[in-house]
């Protein structure tokens, strides 16, 4: 493996670099796109717009624990990537096994509490008495699968620290292809509507997590999840969460904003609710290819830093910018255009079809600027700056989003005017993280001979 990381990582020229560890991301990504749009699309060919609602509605709560994922599977990577960087193969293999069987007791608890707390937790995140019984359904048991739904989305990340692009891509590959073939089978022929859906999400789940500890149990890997391997101390622990939390706190506010528009949008009904949970899948499409696209390139970014070849680091951010700038802008495009055929495609009533139309195409605002946040943001994660990672990482969902929405229901609360926090807060925190990076890079260009008195420097200094 050292040798094919060293060949890739620190050899190979930046376009090829970037490209081998970016595309079998990007792709991940486009598998994940099509498992949550499959479940989305086959609960619209029920026809009943309160099975959308439910869905809609109780999305966010995964992501949530999607958020634990990222929290080991990002802050694994960083630190992972870091260690391999720096010819410390042995503590590599301590982090891989901590975020595994951590992962697996967070998932335990996790699944009970929902089972526990199922009905209440719906009331909470914005059900109403129609939809609270589909959404319950749906919630116990994704539940269920909670365990291997954060082993998968960590490990999908932390093998690509060793390398191994196409194995990671295989594992999602494997999870949402069992999804999507599962769905209509449950859904529609079954006739289980949105209980069929979340037993198909549950299988995939599994799936791709078990193609993930086949691969970290064979002898091909410079990882483990031996019991025998788990540490976390000396580092371990806390430099996985140095950076893993301030990376899952973006994914954890995305989930606390998305409960709080939904519960904020309830109060048009439950159409509305079904247009804007559309709405949000097709900005997804988006945001997941971008967030493919900065993930994809950090673990290359975080190797150079353990390296300490802050020249070739700087060369691979400057090029995935360029990329990222493209993507957006053909995205959007296409987004904004044919918002209304793409709505469509999952709606048929013309009230909560009219709303998915106008919400997709006010979200889609601020498209041409979201991949530069979000190379950004993994740029300061695979350096393991971790004030700087932080700041960025609760800037869209967090510090601009929450209280924009909420100075909008106070002064005009209507479903556009809620719709449209999102880009504002898009365009302000992509503003704030170009700055926090001009002053990280110029005050490295200045006065740091290496990368990691660069990091240091910086978090003295905020």
């Amino acid at each position: 493996m050292k040798s094919e990381a060293n060949e890739l990582f620190a050899k190979a020229p930046v376009p090829i670099a970037v490209l081998k560890n970016v595309i079998p991301s990007i792709i991940s990504m486009i598998m994940v796109l099509l498992y949550n749009l499959a479940d989305t699309y086959f609960i619209g060919q029920t026809k009943d717009p309160l099975m959308m609602s439910a869905v809609s509605i109780t999305t966010p709560v995964f992501f949530l624990f999607m958020a634990v994922g990222m929290l080991f599977g990002i802050g694994g990577t960083s630190l992972i990537s870091r260690l391999l960087g720096q010819g410390n193969p042995d503590k590599a293999k301590h982090v891989s096994s901590f975020c595994f069987w951590t992962s697996v007791v967070v998932g335990i608890i996790a699944t009970i509490l929902i089972f526990l707390f199922r009905t209440q937790l719906c009331y909470a995140i914005g059900a109403s008495k129609d939809t609270v019984k589909l959404a319950s359904d749906y919630v116990w048991i994704v539940g269920l699968g909670i365990p291997f739904l954060i082993v998968s989305n960590a490990f999908s990340n932390i093998i690509r620290a060793e390398g191994r692009v196409k194995t990671a891509m295989v594992g999602i590959v494997v999870g949402n292809l069992t999804n999507i073939i599962l769905d209509p089978i449950f859904i529609l022929g079954f006739g289980w509507g949105v209980a069929g859906a979340a037993i198909a999400t549950t299988i995939g789940n599994v799936c791709a997590a078990l193609c993930y500890i086949i691969h970290l149990s064979s002898k091909r890997t410079a990882l483990s999840i031996s019991p025998r391997k788990y540490r976390w101390i000396n580092g371990v622990a806390t430099g996985v969460f140095a950076i893993g939390i301030p990376a899952s706190l973006n994914s954890v506010l995305l989930s606390v904003s998305n409960i709080l528009i939904n519960v904020k949008m309830a109060h048009f009904g439950d159409l509305a609710v079904a247009g804007l949970g559309v709405a949000m899948k097709i900005n997804m499409i988006v945001v997941m290819l971008l967030i493919g696209l900065g993930t994809g390139v950090q673990p290359l970014l975080g190797y150079c830093f353990g390296a300490k070849n802050l020249k070739r680091f700087k060369s691979v951010l400057m090029f995935t910018c360029f990329v990222a700038i493209t993507m957006s802008a053909i995205m959007t495009v296409i987004c904004y255009f044919f918002a209304k055929p793409l709505t469509a495609i999952f709606l048929e009533d013309a009230t909560a079809s009219a709303y998915g139309i106008s919400f997709c195409r006010l979200l889609i605002i601020s498209g041409p600027i979201l991949g530069i946040l979000f190379v950004l943001i993994n740029a300061i994660q695979s350096t393991g700056s971790a004030v700087g990672a932080l700041i960025l990482s609760i800037s869209r969902q967090g510090i601009f989003f929450i209280p924009v929405l909420l100075l909008i229901v106070a002064v005009h609360y209507t479903e556009r005017a809620l719709v449209i926090a999102q880009p504002i807060a898009d365009y302000m925190s992509t503003l704030l993280a170009i700055i926090i990076t001009m002053k990280i890079y110029r005050k490295a260009e200045r006065t740091m001979s290496t990368p990691d008195e660069v990091a240091l420097a910086q978090d003295k200094e905020d």
